[in-house]
Protein backbone atom coordinates (compact mmCIF):
# COMPACT_ATOMS: atom_id res chain seq x y z
CA UNK A 1 0.00 0.00 0.00
CA UNK A 2 1.24 3.32 -0.87
CA UNK A 3 1.03 6.32 1.89
CA UNK A 4 -1.54 8.15 -0.19
CA UNK A 5 -4.04 5.07 -0.08
CA UNK A 6 -2.84 5.15 3.67
CA UNK A 7 -3.95 8.21 4.21
CA UNK A 8 -6.91 8.21 2.73
CA UNK A 9 -8.17 5.03 4.39
CA UNK A 10 -8.31 7.43 7.47
CA UNK A 11 -11.59 8.49 6.39
CA UNK A 12 -13.19 4.61 6.85
CA UNK A 13 -13.93 3.50 10.11
CA UNK A 14 -11.30 0.53 10.45
CA UNK A 15 -7.74 -0.41 9.20
CA UNK A 16 -7.14 -1.63 5.77
CA UNK A 17 -6.47 -5.14 5.53
CA UNK A 18 -3.13 -6.35 5.43
CA UNK A 19 -1.50 -3.81 7.34
CA UNK A 20 1.10 -4.87 10.32
CA UNK A 21 0.03 -4.21 13.78
CA UNK A 22 2.59 -1.33 13.64
CA UNK A 23 0.90 0.39 10.93
CA UNK A 24 -2.70 -0.09 12.24
CA UNK A 25 -0.93 1.41 15.58
CA UNK A 26 -0.16 4.38 14.00
CA UNK A 27 -3.32 4.49 11.91
CA UNK A 28 -5.33 4.43 15.17
CA UNK A 29 -3.10 6.81 17.03
CA UNK A 30 -4.22 9.53 13.68
CA UNK A 31 -7.91 8.67 13.92
CA UNK A 32 -7.48 9.58 18.08
CA UNK A 33 -7.85 5.95 19.42
CA UNK A 34 -4.47 6.14 21.24
CA UNK A 35 -5.70 3.35 23.35
CA UNK A 36 -6.43 1.14 20.55
CA UNK A 37 -3.05 2.32 18.94
CA UNK A 38 -1.45 1.52 22.10
CA UNK A 39 -2.43 -2.31 22.17
CA UNK A 40 -1.78 -2.86 18.48
CA UNK A 41 1.62 -1.92 18.99
CA UNK A 42 2.31 -3.80 21.99
CA UNK A 43 1.29 -6.88 20.19
CA UNK A 44 4.59 -6.36 16.97
CA UNK A 45 7.22 -7.03 18.97
CA UNK A 46 9.80 -6.15 17.02
CA UNK A 47 12.23 -2.87 16.07
CA UNK A 48 9.02 -1.61 14.23
CA UNK A 49 6.74 -2.07 17.10
CA UNK A 50 8.98 -0.58 19.59
CA UNK A 51 9.29 2.38 16.50
CA UNK A 52 5.84 2.91 16.66
CA UNK A 53 5.08 2.47 20.80
CA UNK A 54 7.75 4.69 21.12
CA UNK A 55 6.04 7.56 19.09
CA UNK A 56 2.67 7.11 20.97
CA UNK A 57 4.18 7.59 24.15
CA UNK A 58 5.89 10.76 22.76
CA UNK A 59 2.27 11.74 22.12
CA UNK A 60 0.93 11.18 25.36
CA UNK A 61 3.87 13.13 26.79
CA UNK A 62 5.54 9.90 28.71
CA UNK A 63 8.83 11.21 27.36
CA UNK A 64 11.11 9.28 30.14
CA UNK A 65 9.03 6.25 28.98
CA UNK A 66 9.12 7.07 24.74
CA UNK A 67 13.14 6.93 25.47
CA UNK A 68 13.49 3.22 26.43
CA UNK A 69 11.02 2.27 23.48
CA UNK A 70 13.41 4.74 21.20
CA UNK A 71 16.04 2.64 22.31
CA UNK A 72 14.87 -0.84 21.78
CA UNK A 73 13.72 0.51 18.37
CA UNK A 74 17.57 1.44 18.42
CA UNK A 75 16.64 5.03 17.19
CA UNK A 76 17.14 8.35 18.78
CA UNK A 77 13.90 10.70 20.54
CA UNK A 78 13.50 12.79 17.50
CA UNK A 79 12.71 16.71 17.91
CA UNK A 80 10.74 16.84 15.06
CA UNK A 81 6.85 17.86 15.31
CA UNK A 82 5.11 14.70 16.20
CA UNK A 83 2.90 15.35 12.63
CA UNK A 84 6.21 14.82 10.96
CA UNK A 85 7.25 12.01 12.86
CA UNK A 86 4.03 10.10 12.45
CA UNK A 87 4.08 10.58 8.27
CA UNK A 88 8.01 9.73 8.67
CA UNK A 89 7.68 6.39 10.58
CA UNK A 90 4.21 5.61 8.32
CA UNK A 91 6.34 5.78 5.28
CA UNK A 92 9.35 3.57 6.43
CA UNK A 93 6.44 1.15 7.62
CA UNK A 94 4.78 0.68 3.98
CA UNK A 95 8.01 0.44 2.10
Amino acid sequence: MDFETYRNSLAQDAPPAGLTMAAQALWWEAKGDWHQAHKCAQQQGNAEGAWVHAYLHRVEGDLRNAGGWYGRADRPMPTTPLKEEWETIARALLG
